[in-house]
């Protein structure tokens, strides 16, 4: 071989070298990255990180970030938060409200305190609502617990309390997610507790209804089992999750109102007019809709330009609703259990991974405080 002819040998293997070395760093960051052809997975930006579970998110008109956490399976320090700048947290509205702990659970009145607060809600009136489930554990509720409180987010502070007693919050019941009225005059709550119901409340008189009460459409899917990395999820007693009507989402005019049970996978509706006390249940239960199939869902949204989303946890996704049936929209599986959806001013969603399939109740051995986070997506809608 002349000197040209191994000169060029060795760039040429040289080259092959380099290129295998490349390949093999791209191979090494795809294992790292959401999985191949999942959908939208680029566009999932992690917005903050908490080190105890996260269920509910909102964002105000003006762009500010609330949270909630609930108290599962530890005694969480915050119930709900302002997400600042950086990622801090600070006790909203103060952390007087916030100062419930579940070793001082005889000590605390339970009407003046967060005790396990489920969902928080702005509305477009310039409030911030709190769902507070009074359930620690979902397990019993604590008498004269669950409330529902009204916090000015002009002042950052509690303007109104609207308690439950037992014929709203029946005893096994958990207050899961609240929509409001366009006008501020009316909220909807799904009960995902032993009897699945929409709680119908009067925000300015401050009471309250169970509707639809026992009715199929907001019981859990007997034949539905939710499963998680492709295995049934179940607890070390072999019992699977079994929630009622959970996710729920309220079109843009008020008119029409959206749910499903958690542990189910049928999408129903029925026009807000018939959601009062004056109308007989039976022809309420006729009123509801049934939309169609969807998937074992947690969080619904209704976006301002119309579209409905639905969370999935069993495959990591956020998906929407086109009418007939759901597509995906991002999919990653750094959202474990997708759970509540909300909307900033300029269209972006944000998404709460409450990490539930990741808790003691289903993994012994795991930690009473589990890391969750919040993340964003710009949709295409």
């Amino acid at each position: 071989m002349n000197p040209s002819d191994r000169k060029m040998a060795v760039a040429v293997a040289g080259g092959v070298a380099v290129a295998a070395l490349l390949a093999a760093r791209a191979a090494s960051a795809a294992s790292k990255s959401p999985r191949a052809g999942q959908a939208g997975a680029g566009r999932l930006v992690q917005q903050a990180t908490f080190d105890h579970q996260v269920t509910g998110i909102t964002v105000s008109a003006d762009g500010r970030r609330f949270v909630n956490f609930p108290r599962w399976t530890d005694d969480a320090p915050i119930s709900v938060a302002e997400i600042l700048p950086g990622g801090r947290l600070k006790p909203y509205p103060d952390e007087d409200w916030n100062a419930w702990r579940n070793a001082k659970a005889t000590q605390m009145p339970v009407d003046r305190h967060f005790v396990c607060v489920q969902s928080v809600v702005a509305d477009r009136q310039g409030a911030l609502w709190v769902v507070d489930a009074a359930a620690p554990g979902n397990e019993k509720i604590l008498p004269g617990g669950p409330k529902l409180v009204r916090i000015d987010l002009a002042t950052d502070r509690v303007t109104k309390t609207i308690a439950f007693d037992e014929s709203v919050a029946l005893q096994g019941s958990y207050l899961n997610d609240l929509r409001v009225s366009p006008d501020g005059r009316t909220g909807y709550i799904t009960d995902s507790g032993t009897r699945g119901a929409i709680i119908v409340v009067d925000l300015l008189a401050g009471t309250a209804f169970r509707a639809l009460d026992g009715h199929p459409s907001t019981q859990p899917e007997k034949d539905v089992k939710v499963t998680i990395d492709g295995k049934p999820l179940v607890r070390p007693d072999g019992r699977g999750p079994l929630f009622a009507s959970d996710g729920i989402a309220l079109s843009n005019d008020g008119s029409t109102l959206y749910w499903q049970a958690l542990t189910g996978r049928t999408l129903y509706a029925i026009a807000t007019t018939q959601l009062t006390r004056a109308t007989p249940p039976e022809q309420v239960g006729a009123a509801v809709r049934r939309l169609g199939t969807t998937t074992v869902a947690d969080g619904l949204w209704m976006s301002r330009a119309g579209t409905l989303y639905v969370t999935s946890p069993t495959d990591d996704s956020v998906k929407r609703w086109n009418g007939s049936e759901l597509e995906t929209v991002v999919q990653d599986p750094r959202l474990r259990w997708p759970d509540t959806l909300s909307e900033g001013p300029d269209g972006t969603l944000f998404v709460t991974a409450s990490h539930i399939q990741d808790t003691m109740w289903f993994k012994p051995g795991a930690r009473p405080s589990i890391r969750t986070a919040l993340f964003s997506f710009k949709p295409d809608d």
